[in-house]
């Protein structure tokens, strides 16, 4: 059940964003932001249990992909690099692409 009291955010990204997720770390008792840069492949659920997927393409040509709960407490901020313009709510069609057509998508102009 969800708590009625907890603030929303506002949706500020969309599926095909290039977004920077500023993720807290701890390690011990260090804490640490990582920033995770990446493109906006999927959101999934309503409330607050809703989740996105970034995909990136790390050194090597490898792509990664990792699951954020949009109202996680360790995250710190998420900055869209760059508004994307596509036609599907889910871009899993990405994960077969390779080189420079693996993170291309149509930047809305505006």
């Amino acid at each position: 059940m969800e708590n009625p009291e907890t603030p929303v955010k506002p949706n500020t990204f969309n599926v095909g964003d290039k977004v920077v997720v500023n993720y807290r770390i701890k390690e011990g008792e260090k804490a640490r932001i990582q920033p995770y840069e990446g493109l906006v492949i999927s959101k999934k659920g309503s409330g607050m249990s809703r989740t996105f997927t970034v995909r990136r393409i790390a050194n090597g040509g490898l792509g990664l992909e990792r699951i954020f709960p949009e109202f996680s407490p360790n995250i710190e901020s998420i900055v869209v690099k760059a508004a994307g313009k596509v036609r599907r709510a889910k871009l899993y069609y990405m994960r077969e692409r390779v080189g420079k057509l693996a993170m291309k998508v149509k930047e809305k102009r505006g």
